[in-house]
């Protein structure tokens, strides 16, 4: 309980201090409804926050949180599909002009997939089935032998989530109209550093 009563004391502290100094903007929110105009699709790792990272204020940004900040392939089957149906509102619902996928060090789901879905708890059948999205890259990283495959999978992991972004007809119209912009980052947890992706290079440059 007392992680919980934790919780609380933060919510006090927020109705305290942070919400009387952005009163009008909670009130414009409330009445006007929200109109972010950055997605990030960002992983639930507790160590990762894109509020905290970024700083934002309320309503800049629309996130996505799931586990590795993976982005599946496009896939009108039928089915429940959660991260897609977030990603379908961010763009045709709230508009948004640019869809961020934030990677990080030592993320969990990266290190399962390269383990073979080895998380040490018994039956992690949903895990496993996500993870399986980023197979193909896992087993092109472990051919590579880079010296560190824990980072080089995460980068490929996001360079294929935009790759998946691009495979929903509603993005890929925008973005060859100009209308939306695809982007990745990195995040170093320890050294709080930031990477951004240059598409026409490959390479992931730090912000300065």
């Amino acid at each position: 309980m007392q992680e919980f009563h934790a919780l609380l004391e933060g919510y006090k502290r927020f109705r305290e201090d942070s919400y009387p100094k952005q009163r009008a903007r909670y009130d414009a929110l409330a009445k006007e409804g929200q109109a972010p105009p950055i997605m990030v699709i960002s992983c639930c790792d507790s160590r990762v926050d894109p509020a905290t990272i970024f700083d934002t204020s309320p309503g800049q940004v629309f996130a996505l949180r799931n586990v590795a900040n993976l982005v599946p392939p496009y896939d009108d089957s039928g089915g429940l599909h959660g991260a897609s149906a977030a990603i379908e509102f961010g763009v045709t619902g709230l508009n948004v002009k640019h869809i961020v996928v934030l990677g990080h060090g030592q993320c969990g789901g990266i290190n399962a997939a390269l383990k073979g879905g080895e998380l040490g708890v018994p039956g992690d059948t949903f895990v496993d089935e996500w993870m399986s999205i980023i197979t193909e890259a896992r087993d092109q990283v472990i051919a590579d032998a880079p010296a560190n495959p824990q980072k080089a999978l995460e980068l490929e992991a996001i360079k294929l989530s935009i790759e998946n972004l691009r495979s929903f007809p509603f993005i890929a119209e925008r973005e060859k109209r100009g209308e939306i912009m695809l982007h990745g980052a990195w995040y170093a947890i320890g050294e709080a550093s930031l990477f951004t992706l240059d598409e026409a290079t490959g390479a992931f440059e730090a912000v300065e």
